[in-house]
């Protein structure tokens, strides 16, 4: 297996128009309903195979329908499952997305299975078998956060596996206090300009990689939305701008971003290569409703690349 993508599995269901919150005791009407996949894993894990790269999930979902749902479409996409647990702890995770008529989105969230997910739930045969094992969703399980996942890096780094990890935002307020220990174990860091910022204490996309490389990292990558991407080592700096699309949902497109950067990086590209893959996959992924339905295959994806 090339990548191994540890973290978050949700089951997202989306509602629009949402023109209010009902009363208490009330009922209000809505006219379209989709149900989708998501969670930083799950949406990695599936834009590498639409990629091409050989990809397996590990997490936990519920013993529920919606877990069956997340699993049953992992595999629908050439996704390795064996290292999905499933728990009857707590339900799977759910994010029930409000969509207003002006397509502003707002959120409820369950945490449920995420939140339970432990080391002793870990595979390290599967790690073994796996050429890079992707950490998806950090802050995110606070089960698993900090501590437990330092333990799990530090068997995978032992075991010769090359280490890339992604965070999300951290509402609790943890931030360096969960990440510190991890980093030294870390070759492939990939935060967005906002989180990293919060890590950092910095401002500027190059102070915030020099701070993240002096831990020993190998690669550092900012993923800057609307103002593309900057990715650098000690030895080299990659400044992208973000490809033209049009945009119809964007949610998920940081871990396309994620996707395509370790796609390129699978292929032994370089790090230019690798950069406009990541840019691209994100781009990709924002031109259709879900956080993967806009990812197709590499040829799709490469067509984006401005000049291919």
């Amino acid at each position: 297996m090339d990548v191994i993508c540890l973290g978050i599995f949700v089951a997202d269901v989306l509602a629009k128009p949402i023109t209010k919150i009902p009363d208490r005791g009330k009922l209000e009407l809505f006219d379209e309903m989709e149900l989708h996949t998501g969670g930083c894993a799950n949406n990695t894990a599936i834009g590498l195979a639409r990629l091409g790269i050989s990809a397996g999930a590990m997490g936990k979902v519920g013993e529920d329908g919606f877990g069956d749902f997340v699993i049953n479409n992992l595999r629908k996409n050439g996704v390795d499952t064996r290292g999905i647990r499933r728990t009857r702890e707590a339900n799977t995770s759910l994010t029930f997305v409000m969509i207003a008529p002006d397509g502003e989105r707002s959120f409820l969230h369950y945490v449920g299975a995420n939140g339970t997910i432990k080391p002793e739930d870990i595979d390290f045969d599967l790690i073994g078998e796996s050429k890079i094992l992707h950490i998806g969703g950090f802050f995110l399980m606070p089960g698993f956060d900090g501590e437990p996942t330092v333990e799990v890096l530090k068997k995978a780094k032992e075991m010769g596996v090359t280490i890339s990890l992604d965070t999300a935002w951290d509402s609790r307020g943890n931030w360096m206090k969960l990440l510190e220990p991890c980093l030294p174990y870390v070759d492939i860091f990939l935060p967005s300009i906002e989180e990293a910022k919060m890590l950092s204490g910095r401002e500027d996309p190059e102070e915030i990689s020099r701070f993240f490389l002096d831990y020993g990292i190998e690669i550092v990558g900012l993923k800057m939305g609307e103002g593309g991407s900057y990715v650098r080592t000690r030895d080299e700096a990659v400044r992208e701008p973000a490809y033209k699309v049009k945009v119809v949902d964007a949610t998920g497109a940081g871990d396309a971003f994620v996707a395509g950067f370790l796609a390129g990086y699978t292929m032994g590209w370089d790090l230019h290569r690798c950069v406009r893959l990541a840019n691209a996959t994100g781009a990709a992924c924002v031109t259709a409703i879900g956080t993967t339905a806009g990812i197709k295959d590499l040829d799709q994806v490469l067509s984006i690349i401005p000049g291919s």
